[in-house]
């Protein structure tokens, strides 16, 4: 029998349903193999497996000879490397649920331990996007106030090397321009809505002042 790790999930990626007013936007996950090629080097981990068996072709036969053979070990260790990248590539991205609602982004990440990130629009004081000419790209969020996040904890739903002050990242995310416009229009509307908070009658602070 399947067993569904995510069924008591009221709406898929959120640990429960969104106050009333506020509306999902958008829900996405990254794409496998863009995942497995930007944040776990898939093209640099093949090419070097390529290079080491081009120079074991080239320096591994006898003087002036080429020996296809000696190569073997190296593609097949490179083959099953690669394989085993877009094999944990592939369990983030099926893990991955990314969230843009009317107040907030919301993240649900990890294979083996999941973790939920809720990031209001009113923490949130800047989103970079890096766009790849296939459509797909990554949403960096910087976040403002003291809260930390870890960056191994959130890895790979991070800006790479940005560890002093971690970015949580839509990662590896297609049509990525779109996610981010409707990113900065939600964004928008929401920090335009004045705040109003209620404060203590002037006779009363005058009480208390005395």
């Amino acid at each position: 029998m399947m067993h569904d790790d995510f069924a008591t999930e009221p709406v898929k990626g959120l640990p429960e349903r969104p106050p009333e007013g506020e509306d999902i936007l958008w829900q996405g996950r990254p794409k496998t193999w863009a995942l497995a090629r930007d944040a776990l080097a898939l093209y640099w981990v093949a090419g070097y497996f390529v290079l080491l068996a081009g120079w074991r072709i080239v320096f591994g036969g006898a003087e002036g000879s080429y020996e296809l053979s000696t190569a073997t070990p190296y593609l097949i260790l490179g083959a099953l490397c690669c394989a085993i990248l877009l094999g944990i590539a592939f369990m983030q991205a099926r893990a991955t649920v990314y969230i843009i609602t009317s107040k907030r982004v919301s993240m649900r990440i990890g294979a083996a331990l999941i973790l939920y990130y809720n990031l209001p629009f009113t923490q949130i004081g800047n989103a970079n996007l890096d766009l790849r000419r296939d459509g797909t790209g990554t949403i960096a969020l910087e976040l403002m106030g003291d809260d930390r996040l870890s960056y191994t904890m959130t890895w790979p739903h991070v800006r790479p090397w940005r560890m002093t002050r971690t970015e949580p990242a839509l990662r590896c995310i297609p049509d990525a321009a779109n996610v981010a416009k409707i990113l900065a229009d939600a964004a928008e509307t929401r920090v335009s809505i004045p705040q109003v908070t209620r404060n203590a009658p002037a006779d009363a602070a005058a009480v208390a002042a005395e």
